[in-house]
């Protein structure tokens, strides 16, 4: 005997519905009034993103929300006062206003008039007018807050990094991406080195510092003494930092990930610093690091062993770097070697035959490269992603 689905319960209806996008869920509920309720069930929209244009009032659009347990927004346009948002969604746990250029510090601090406890992550990205002053009554209001993204938020000072050492104690993950005006003193407070002034944000876990050009090293000297916690850091073309840097970094056992992409100041000497100490890194980028060159691989080797992720894009190593490093790298999953226009066949032989775990490597403009050696790449059992980019067979080859 068939059973239609229209007998299911509307429990079994949510569970199926919880495994439709977005768009395919607004459209079952469309179909009738019992598809309607299930659908509206709020595990189906666990975790759901509203993606909206505030551009007129519309009475239904919050409570529709709520009704449904959404508890995350992003705003694609912003017309209307973010006030509007703020007062009718009474437990968001998320807020994104990426790209919103329109927002100010007046309209920022028209909504945020007080605590909002389930506030959890708020995404200023790009949203250039914000000053300080919304960082103050950032700090003042979100208290709980635990992730911050401030990437492109260009007229941010060290002041807006002390408010946030100030209130917002919670915070797990900050992003400062090409703040220009952040200096040393700006990244002390964060990590508490102004204890007269505030605490820091003690527990923070990921730091994105990129393209903030006005750090030195003695950010790293901050950053290794109080933030002890780090499990990521992002330095990309942070052109002011060197390796002396580095010996900073070297003993902070907690950190996982590191990015230096782009930082012309880091040479092999660095390298050695970090593999000399005491750190478990599961991840390095150095590409683009013209200075890091065989005896960094060979160092990497010796003191890094433990990575799953390496990137050396644009660096000057060639197949004897990669002989050194091969033998003691035998968990590494993802290397990235694009544009290492002194690596040959050779080189990727070694790799074949050492590198087993590999899943993704990037050959791009690795001009040296023929068909034999990626013959020998394309053998690796778990090899999911293979980039050539620019690589191309030569006439020879073809004929053969």
């Amino acid at each position: 005997m068939e059973t239609h689905i229209s007998c299911l319960f509307p429990e079994l209806l949510a569970m199926i519905f919880g495994y439709l996008d977005v768009r395919d869920k607004g459209r079952a509920a469309q179909v009738c009034a019992a598809w309607r309720d299930a659908a509206y069930h709020k595990s189906v929209w666990r975790g759901v993103e509203a993606k909206l244009h505030l551009r007129r009032a519309n009475p239904s659009l919050f409570p529709s929300l709520q009704a449904r347990g959404i508890r995350r927004v992003q705003i694609l346009s912003l017309r209307r006062s973010l006030s509007y948002v703020i007062q009718g969604m009474a437990n968001i746990e998320s807020l994104n206003l990426s790209g919103c250029y329109n927002l100010t510090d007046n309209g920022l601090g028209h909504a945020f008039v007080q605590e909002i406890g389930s506030l959890r992550a708020l995404n200023l990205s790009l949203c250039k007018q914000i000053t300080d002053s919304s960082l103050g009554r950032i700090a003042q209001y979100l208290k709980g807050l635990e992730v911050l993204e401030l990437g492109g938020c260009s007229n941010i000072t060290n002041t807006g990094l002390l408010l946030i050492a100030w209130g917002l104690q919670r915070l797990k993950s900050l992003n400062l991406r090409s703040c220009r005006h952040l200096s040393d003193v700006g990244i002390g407070h964060l990590a508490g080195m102004t204890r007269s002034a505030a605490e820091g944000c003690l527990g923070l876990e990921q730091l994105t510092l990129q393209d903030c050009q006005k750090l030195t090293d003695l950010s790293l000297k901050h950053i290794s003494r109080g933030l002890t916690g780090l499990r990521l850091l992002n330095l990309s073309f942070c052109g002011g930092i060197s390796d002396a840097g580095l010996l900073h970094l070297s003993h902070m056992g907690s950190l996982r990930s590191l990015n230096l992409r782009s930082c012309d100041n880091i040479s092999d000497t660095g390298i050695m610093h970090l593999a000399m100490g005491s750190l478990r890194l599961s991840g390095l980028d150095v590409s683009f690091c013209d200075k890091v060159g065989d005896q960094s691989l060979a160092y990497i080797a010796q003191g890094l062993d433990g990575l799953k992720s390496l990137s050396l894009c644009s660096c000057h190593i060639s197949d004897d770097g990669i002989n050194r490093m091969v033998r003691q790298m035998h968990g590494l999953r993802t290397l990235n070697i694009g544009q290492c226009v002194r690596i040959t066949d050779k080189g990727l032989e070694l790799i074949a035959e050492h590198l087993s775990q590999l899943t993704g490597i990037d050959l791009y403009g690795c001009t040296r490269i023929t068909k034999r050696g990626l013959e020998r790449i394309t053998q690796l059992p778990c090899l999911k992603v293979l980039n050539l980019g620019l690589w191309q067979m030569t006439d020879s080859e073809k004929v053969r």
